[in-house]
């Protein structure tokens, strides 16, 4: 059984270690020492990366036997790399911890205990699980919570971070542990490891933790939504905290100063600018219908006489949305029927009929789409699709013949 020696020592960054067995893996290796600083994926926590007798250290997982198996990079000459860094069995080897994944997860881990623990002194909350992710991490809380206890909740545990209180390690066996005020029931028998904040949380856990909440930073929610009948939130500590913040900053800074206003006034130019672009977008649309009609009266003046109405069939260099207005335009007017095709392929089609007519135009649509491909849908009146697959004359040809047909 491997010697976890993150257990006692979670600043251990460096260490040596026996080879006890080595399994090859093509151009990786999985490795097992007598003891390791390396911590495997446990507990919603990632695993550490590092190096292995100068070798990358790629996963990091607990066994079932209880010893921990770390992926190391042998590169693509295999075995012959791995033995010329000491990599065999029986060797001792040098491990290095990548110090600053490392750090931030235990910023991380332990600011999570202390926000589950805010919610739960505060306003008697469960935190159900948690997941600590490569850019930010999340909580699942029991039941919905309100923006004023997230807030009350994150004040809270910002205090007890700024108090800078001791976090230590104990070990207890589950008969001690039953005795002790644990914020959530441990399932695990045998002795727990159990993570003691300083007069405010306890907890049994296998993760890394810092030394005192001072070095947690700050702890930030940023963002929450339901989940699951409870609520998941999402936070930062210390260094993410910063980095957000950063990023929000520099946003900020450019949002300013494009739009040549103060920070403080940055939402209400956006609200006058989205009110303007709504204006912009009415009269726009106005001008686009009041054209549709024009060039709607164009067309219908080119009309295919037919003993099914009058009929305007043509290829227009126009999106779904003008092909649809045109369309609507012509069938407007009593005893027209028209198809409309774009230029572009796959070729886009609209069907449009006048009230008074008997044509289908979802019918018409269906037998094009079944003969060149593609999709639509739509109603009697009007029908438009997409993605047929043809040459326009040859889909123009076989919707008159569809309509024709009636």
């Amino acid at each position: 059984m491997t010697n976890r020696l993150y257990y006692t020592d979670p600043y251990c960054r460096e260490f040596d270690a026996a080879v006890e067995s080595i399994e090859p893996r093509g151009a990786q290796a999985v490795v097992i020492l007598d003891r390791t600083g390396f911590y495997p994926t446990s507990g919603g926590q990632p695993f550490d990366t590092g190096t292995l007798g100068g070798l990358a250290v790629v996963d990091v997982t607990d066994q079932d036997d209880g010893n921990i198996a770390h992926l190391v990079e042998l590169g693509p000459d295999g075995s012959s790399r791995s033995e010329s860094r000491g990599l065999a069995a029986g060797a001792t080897i040098h491990g290095v911890i990548a110090w600053p994944r490392r750090f931030d997860h235990m910023q991380q881990h332990t600011g999570q205990h202390v926000l589950s623990a805010a919610f739960d002194h505060l306003s008697h909350i469960r935190t159900i699980s948690f997941h600590l992710g490569a850019v930010a991490s999340t909580i699942d809380l029991a039941r919905d919570v309100s923006a004023r206890e997230i807030l009350e909740a994150e004040n809270e545990a910002n205090r007890i971070v700024w108090e800078d209180r001791p976090v230590t390690i104990k070990f207890a066996d589950a008969e001690e542990a039953a005795t002790l005020p644990l914020r959530k029931e441990s399932k695990r028998g045998g002795t727990l490891r159990l993570i003691d904040i300083d007069g405010f949380d306890l907890s049994a856990c296998g993760g890394t933790h810092v030394a005192r909440t001072g070095a947690i930073g700050i702890i930030a929610v940023v963002s929450w939504e339901r989940f699951k009948g409870g609520q998941r939130l999402e936070f930062l500590c210390g260094g993410r905290a910063l980095d957000r913040f950063r990023s929000l900053r520099d946003a900020a800074a450019e949002g300013t100063r494009l739009l040549s206003v103060a920070p403080e006034e940055v939402p209400a130019a956006i609200e006058r600018m989205q009110a303007d672009a709504k204006d912009q977008k009415r009269a726009m649309n106005a001008l686009v219908t009041e054209l549709a009609r024009y060039r709607a009266e164009e067309l219908a003046g080119s009309a295919e006489t037919t003993d099914r109405g009058r009929l305007v069939m043509r290829v227009l260099d126009e999106d779904a949305n003008g092909l649809k207005s045109l369309a609507m335009a012509i069938a407007a007017r009593p005893g027209y029927a028209t198809v409309l095709l774009s230029t572009s392929t796959p070729t886009l089609v609209v069907v449009a009929r006048a009230a008074d007519l008997a044509v289908q135009a979802n019918t018409v649509l269906a037998a094009l789409t079944a003969r060149f491909g593609g999709r639509g849908g739509g109603k009697p009146e009007i029908a438009q699709g997409g993605g047929l697959e043809a040459p326009t004359a040859a889909i123009l040809d076989a919707a008159r013949a569809a309509i024709l047909g009636y």
